[in-house]
């Protein structure tokens, strides 16, 4: 009996929450590289990549033999239970990528926001402070503290409250929105006089890239800023690098184009291909405050994990994916601007690497945000075979995640249709 999206689709509404939300109503079967085919047989391009996690592909072959392997040996032993060396030795690797000269130490989590609050406990316990500094429009999990520092209410925090005490927002950089750099950091110097001094803030939170907030980008100078504020309040500086990892923005780490150290860094998504793994990254005396104990997760640092995260180093190195990241971004931010130029409604192109985004208005006024239409990109898109995320505070940004081993020619296919999508919905 063949499949199909309708039927798995009602299956899926009488069986899973609608708190689960799924962008898109078609049922994945099978993938390689940067197309997917649903159960009908269709095939798409995707420029989601799983929500950045697919910078290696889908599938990669290395990937999959890594993995094939370790379960050839054990798939879970737990390792505050008997350790194993794939967790020492991408610890180890991960410690010597880490930017900055300090001594690292790495400890692995499963998802994202487990990592969040990981780095939450450990600032804590280095500082023996209560409180942290997050941006709007962030995204950090959606676990209580990751709700806590997630800088926007829906969907992520609506009737789920009160949320964790000791969490200060402030606004994100971002001329589109009328913040600058200078208004952001008053905005922390309003905090430490009016809210919460600085001798009580353990750490200050930021993705190098927004992500779920809509790629907006933190200056090198505005990182910079930060680091300051940090150095001289003993405040530690915790980069989020959950998205923006792993040779997405053209660096192994987004921060790195900042040429600043974080003290510690999270990571997840991208470190493993697809296989569930997180980490924090951090200066070892840092990371040894917490007492014995007083980390880990019975799941943390899976052997699969372990073994794919290894073999993702691999090909970040071997198929010079830093470089690759930025020449797919080249290509698709050309087209792109293109496209802004022929008074399609996008308002601005930005990004880091392959890490790129497009924020769409009303062509009538630049300052209007248009969400529907947005919408109506994303689903017609789908249509025509391309798979697309949209994201941002106001709800009117497409965000572009390509696998970095994307084919050239599977690129501009999807470019292609994009065009076709955007001028059908311009107004």
């Amino acid at each position: 009996m063949s499949k199909s999206n309708q039927a798995l689709l009602e299956k899926r509404q009488e069986a899973v929450p609608r708190g689960v939300g799924s962008m898109h109503g078609v049922f994945a079967e099978t993938a390689k590289n940067a197309e997917i085919w649903d159960v009908e047989g269709k095939r798409y391009l995707d420029l989601a990549s799983g929500i950045a996690v697919i910078n290696t592909g889908h599938n990669h072959p290395r990937i999959t033999k890594a993995v094939e392997e370790q379960i050839g040996s054990f798939s879970h032993v737990c390792f505050q239970v008997t350790p194993y060396e794939k967790y020492v030795e991408l610890a180890e690797k991960l410690n010597e990528r880490a930017p900055g000269l300090s001594k690292k130490k790495t400890i692995f989590l499963t998802t994202g926001a487990e990592a969040v609050e990981n780095a939450v406990k450990i600032a804590r316990a280095h500082t023996g402070r209560p409180n942290i500094v997050s941006f709007s429009g962030g995204f950090h999990g959606r676990t209580m503290m990751g709700m806590a520092l997630t800088g926007k209410v829906a969907p992520y925090k609506v009737g789920f409250g009160p949320m964790p005490g000791g969490v200060y927002h402030v606004p994100f950089p971002a001329e589109i929105l009328g913040v600058s750099e200078d208004d952001a950091i008053a905005a922390i110097n309003r905090i430490f006089k009016a809210d919460a001094g600085p001798d009580s803030i353990a750490a200050i939170i930021i993705e190098p890239v927004q992500g779920e907030g809509g790629f907006y980008v933190a200056s090198p100078e505005f990182m910079q800023s930060l680091r300051e504020i940090c150095d001289e309040h003993d405040i530690l500086l915790i980069a989020d690098e959950i998205q923006t990892g792993f040779a997405r923005t053209g660096k192994m780490f987004a921060i790195e184009h900042a040429k600043v150290e974080p003290d510690l860094m999270t990571v997840a998504k991208a470190m493993a291909g697809g296989y569930p793994i997180s980490g924090v990254i951090g200066k070892a005396d840092i990371m040894d405050a917490p007492i014995p104990g007083g980390l880990g997760g019975t799941y943390g640092g899976s052997a699969l994990g372990c073994a794919a995260g290894l073999a993702v180093l691999d090909i970040v190195d071997d198929e010079d994916l830093c470089s690759r990241a930025d020449e797919i971004g080249s290509r698709l931010r050309s087209q792109l601007e293109a496209f802004r130029q022929s008074d399609l409604g996008i308002g601005e192109v930005r990004g880091l690497g392959a890490m790129i985004a497009i924020e769409l208005v009303d062509p009538k006024n630049q300052d209007q945000p248009d969400p529907d239409r947005t919408q109506a990109i994303v689903a017609e898109a789908r249509k025509n075979g391309l798979i697309l995320l949209s994201c941002g505070v106001r709800g009117n940004v497409i965000r572009f995640l390509p696998a970095l081993t994307i084919d050239f020619d599977h690129l501009d296919e999807a470019i292609a249709i994009l065009k076709t999508v955007l001028e059908k919905t311009s107004r």
